[in-house]
């Protein structure tokens, strides 16, 4: 006889399965075949064998069902684990199956969750490694047998830092410049100290830079926000590189007032799919960032080659003081700095290489960057290349 709790865990696991999005018909077939299972053991109850059997009985009815699940998910009995989908044993090891749960999981609150009612969650940071979250949720049937089911968190955790982070960092960008700009018109404002012309144009041209830093910095951030809110739509049009690039390095030459920029373009045809507005941008951030932190004296080198794979590559060079290899690969985090003093006097916003990363990122490209102290720097984006339009 089919006992009345192997029946209820059937149907919560059945349940659970339909809520995630298993097919319907899926479920069926896998519920027959547990039913099926249970029934030609049926001669035997489960309750009658020794410790040994009755897990190999329980595993043998359960796991061909929780298997295919994505959601790890355990089957108790009282406090013992009597088996274990594939998603749990890779998540907490296969050696958890006939372990005692308060061993297995170690975690206090999710001790503390096996004592609950039907249907109590806990959400738990650290039960696997430091920085992971889950979410567990409990079920629990007439008899002694109960079923944890785990929800990984972690990334929505990290997305929630990530944006935390960012506003934080934001704030502070812009609180410093405006702090200094208030400051300079209490100054000026004050009746009773008076400031000399001299002074007073000093403090006026102070306030005008930093004005434009924050202007500059608003405007990356909203070109951040643009890139990222069309990261997962993949541009069609057809973009000549060599175009694109000579067009940005002009801007970027113009805008720095130098003549130490120089391109070499081993591609007679290089075009690839992208949004020849963005893949200016990017230009345009790598050829400032190596004019503004490379040595003042030595030409910044832009490149355009194909690589083995047939990837159009575009390299851009300085002979600047290199980065540490510890910073590089933070550098395209939002706000990093090797040197904020430094980055601040340049006019640098902290967003520059991130802008370059979202980009790539939406052209399916390849970014790589490497120093050296005392050498400089090198930024390769290999994008993938098409046929010329009127070929």
């Amino acid at each position: 006889m089919i006992k009345p709790a192997s029946l209820a865990i059937l149907g919560i696991v059945a349940v659970v399965a339909l809520i995630i999005g298993v097919d319907p018909w899926y479920v069926l077939g896998m519920a027959l075949a547990w039913l099926a299972s249970l029934w030609l053991t049926r001669e035997a109850p489960v309750s009658e064998l020794p410790l040994r059997d009755d897990r190999r009985v329980s595993v043998a009815a359960f796991a061909p069902f929780l298997d295919p699940l994505g959601v790890p998910l355990l089957v108790l009995r009282s406090e013992r684990i009597i088996s274990a989908n594939a998603a749990a044993r890779a998540a907490f090891g296969a050696h958890i199956v006939d372990q005692d749960a308060r061993v297995a999981l170690r975690h206090p609150d999710a001790i503390a969750l096996l004592d609950q009612p039907d249907g109590a969650t806990a959400t738990i940071p650290g039960l696997t490694t430091a920085k992971s979250v889950w979410k567990l949720r409990l079920f629990v049937t007439e008899g002694d047998l109960r079923m944890i089911e785990f929800s990984d968190l972690t990334s929505q955790a990290d997305v929630s830092k990530a944006h935390t982070d960012f506003v934080a960092n934001a704030s502070h960008e812009l609180r410093t410049p405006l702090a200094s700009i208030i400051g300079y018109l209490e100054t000026l404002s004050d009746a009773e100290t008076p400031v000399d012309t001299a002074t007073t144009k000093r403090f006026l041209a102070t306030m005008s830079l930093e004005a434009r830093r924050m202007q500059t910095l608003i405007a990356d951030l909203m070109s951040l926000s643009r890139i990222e809110a069309e990261k997962h739509d993949l541009p069609d049009e057809r973009v000549d590189l060599a175009s694109a690039i000579a067009v940005a390095a002009g801007e970027a030459s113009a805008l720095h007032q130098s003549d130490r920029v120089s391109i070499a373009i081993a591609e007679k045809s290089a075009w690839t799919l992208g949004d020849r507005a963005q893949i200016e941008q990017l230009v345009r951030n790598l050829v400032d960032n190596a004019l503004k932190y490379g040595e003042s004296r030595d030409p910044v080198t832009i490149t355009l080659g194909k690589d083995h794979a047939g990837q159009l590559v575009l390299t851009v060079a300085d002979t600047g003081p290199g980065i540490a290899a510890e910073h590089i690969p933070h550098l395209t985090r939002r706000f990093y700095r090797t040197d904020p003093g430094r980055s601040r006097a340049a006019g640098g916003t902290g967003l520059g290489l991130a802008i370059v990363k979202h980009i790539a990122e939406r052209h399916k490209a390849r970014l790589d960057i490497t120093s050296a102290l005392g050498v400089g720097t090198k930024i390769s984006v290999a994008f993938p290349a098409v046929d010329s339009p009127l070929s």
